[in-house]
């Protein structure tokens, strides 16, 4: 057998959920063949073992059944956001996925999880994850330094509020960039939220 890569494979953010249709299971099926091994990850995103050689062509395959390709790894992972509830306009799905196709596949020390709610209800339960983005009403709050894992397991913490949807991408950006360039090695994003304090990141994201 020739050199494999993984890739993660994930639905399009949607009212509803991360939700498969039967096409798009059997596609994955038909594409990995029926002795691979297809792992559920808790991102929310499938990972599957392709050749690289094929790598293109099955992506190009892929997203024609309407699933999204990202890379697998230490990267910032797919958005995991809510079901929309709300609604698509209150909730702000559009937000969504402009900020899904912003930072999703950036490389990182350790893999990033970016959680998105439309409401306080906040069912995708941002305040767990690295980076927690709820829409209040007609702005946005920012959470940092969730982590669901482990015996320390805590909650993020509030950076900024109030923020406007245009402001949503750049400051993210610059969390995520400001923790690849000073992170120490494979330091946990929680960890590196504690070391640098919630006062400097303020100071960046600002």
């Amino acid at each position: 057998m020739g050199e494999t890569t993984k890739i993660a494979v994930t639905p399009a953010i949607q009212v509803g959920g991360s939700l498969f249709t039967p096409e798009q299971l059997g596609k994955i099926g038909s594409v990995v063949g029926k002795d691979a091994k297809i792992e559920m990850t808790p991102f929310k995103q499938i990972y599957i073992e392709i050749p690289l050689d094929k790598r293109e062509a099955i992506v190009e395959e892929l997203q024609q059944s309407g699933l999204e390709v990202y890379p697998a790894g230490f990267v910032t992972k797919s958005l995991i956001a809510c079901n929309f509830c709300k609604g698509a306009e209150e909730a702000g799905l559009e937000t969504a996925r402009v900020l899904n196709k912003a930072i999703a596949g950036i490389e990182t020390p350790t893999p990033i999880k970016v959680g998105y709610a439309g409401c306080a209800l906040g069912t995708s339960e941002p305040l767990l994850k690295d980076i927690g983005v709820v829409k209040m009403r007609d702005t946005f709050d920012i959470y940092v330094g969730g982590d669901a894992k482990g015996l320390k397991a805590g909650l993020a913490k509030l950076l900024v509020s109030g923020l406007k949807e245009a402001q949503l991408v750049p400051v993210i950006t610059k969390i995520i960039d400001f923790y690849k360039e000073n992170a120490k090695g494979k330091e946990k994003f929680s960890k590196f939220v504690d070391r640098i304090t919630l006062e400097q990141l303020k100071q960046i994201a600002g």
